[in-house]
């Protein structure tokens, strides 16, 4: 048997494993490695940040950036840098503004947050009451992406896009889903309000990326609620907001009209405030087509109230009736006297609808006149 201090003496001298190094080497390596570690994030730490700007124009060794704040400059390229272009965006050294690299940066907004992007489900059946309305939407945005070469043989640019107007409630968003789910386009709507942003200059980007984005999902819709909102007419004298929402509205009729073709974008607008609209939204060359979208009449009505009742039960119900009952009621209203009625049925705990549960509905439905004039008491 060997002595225990030569079974020490060979430990050592094969070290770990029998890899011949000793623990104290060992350990010596292992603080090295710590401390270049330590050094590499302190001079990580001790290098100074660098700008972010975007490329504006590049003029031979030299170039025009743009920063955050707006402020431009005329500054020099390092000469290995990889190939740019305009609209890049760039590192600058702080002290110089030496461009110094090239950085993949992520948009300033993210466009689908302020749009609602979607395949429409609804059809032209579901639509009650407004053939004439249907027939030129059809001629307006359908035709023009279904059949383009017609066009070309007759030898006339098809129009861009169509303002619907007409009071609240009548279908005006239904036709327009209804006529992208026939085209199968992409159906991107807007809330105008959406479209003005706090800083200036922020709501013309975001409408320019918004249509760069209808281009790239083409053939799309872009559908802009509530148009009225940025589409005001014009005004000498307001504030700082005020300029700010009519240079929106000015990029919004360069990208309708302007250099950049919209092929198979079309656009349709929808205000029930067509009174208050600039006139250079509405003449020929941008929206083409101005077309009102009324409330029903009987025989609208009669349309209307067979497509939202048509998967419901009813018994002993006198149709005719209920459609005198319901004068100057708009399509929304026709369809929450056929849900309210519903309910009616539910709480008697009954599967059908009578008669009666929709008499009820459209009195709790209808507004008198008094009812439409009670905000005057407010200052009576």
């Amino acid at each position: 048997m060997k002595k225990e201090s030569e079974i020490g003496e060979n430990s050592e001298e094969k070290g770990f494993f029998g890899f011949g190094i000793t623990s104290s080497e060992q350990e010596n390596k292992l603080l090295r490695e710590t401390i270049e570690k330590l050094e590499n994030e302190l001079e990580r730490i001790r290098t100074p940040p660098l700008l972010i700007a975007e490329l504006v124009e590049i003029i031979g060794q030299k170039a025009i950036v743009k920063l955050d704040n707006g402020n431009q400059f005329y500054v020099s390229l390092i000469s290995n840098i990889e190939k740019l272009v305009p609209g890049d965006f760039v590192l600058l050294e702080q002290k110089n503004l030496t461009v110094v690299g090239k950085i993949n940066k992520r948009k300033e907004f993210n466009v689908e947050k302020f749009v609602i992007i979607e395949k429409p489900g609804e059809r032209w059946s579901d639509v009650g009451g407004l053939k004439e309305q249907i027939r030129e939407i059809k001629e307006v945005v359908e035709l023009p992406l279904k059949k383009p070469n017609l066009f070309k043989e007759v030898g006339i640019q098809p129009p861009k896009g169509i303002l619907l107007h007409g009071p609240p409630g009548t279908g005006k968003t239904l036709l327009a889903k209804a006529v992208a789910n026939s085209t199968n386009s992409t159906f991107i709507e807007i809330v105008s309000s959406e479209l003005v942003q706090k800083f200036i200059g922020d709501g013309a980007k975001l409408v320019r990326e918004i249509f760069e984005l209808a281009r790239e999902r083409a053939p799309s819709i872009v559908f802009i609620d509530e148009l009225d909102a940025i589409a005001a007419k014009r005004i000498e004298i307001g504030t700082s907001g005020e300029r700010e929402v009519q240079r929106t509205f000015m990029q919004l009729l360069a990208e309708i009209d302007g250099f950049k073709h919209l092929d198979n974008v079309k656009i349709i607008g929808c205000t029930n405030r067509i009174d208050i609209l600039d006139p250079a939204i509405l003449r020929p060359g941008r929206l083409d087509r101005i077309i009102k979208i009324p409330l029903p009449d009987e025989k609208a009505r009669l349309e209307i109230f067979k497509i939202h009742t048509k998967n419901m039960k009813l018994k002993n119900v006198s149709i005719k009736k209920l459609i005198s009952k319901m004068k100057d009621f708009s399509g929304a209203d026709i369809k929450a006297v056929c849900t309210e009625a519903g309910y009616f049925a539910i709480r008697n705990s009954r599967t059908f609808v009578t008669n009666n549960d929709f008499i009820k509905a459209i009195k709790k439905i209808k507004r008198t006149p008094e009812e439409d004039k009670s905000y005057l008491k407010m200052f009576g």
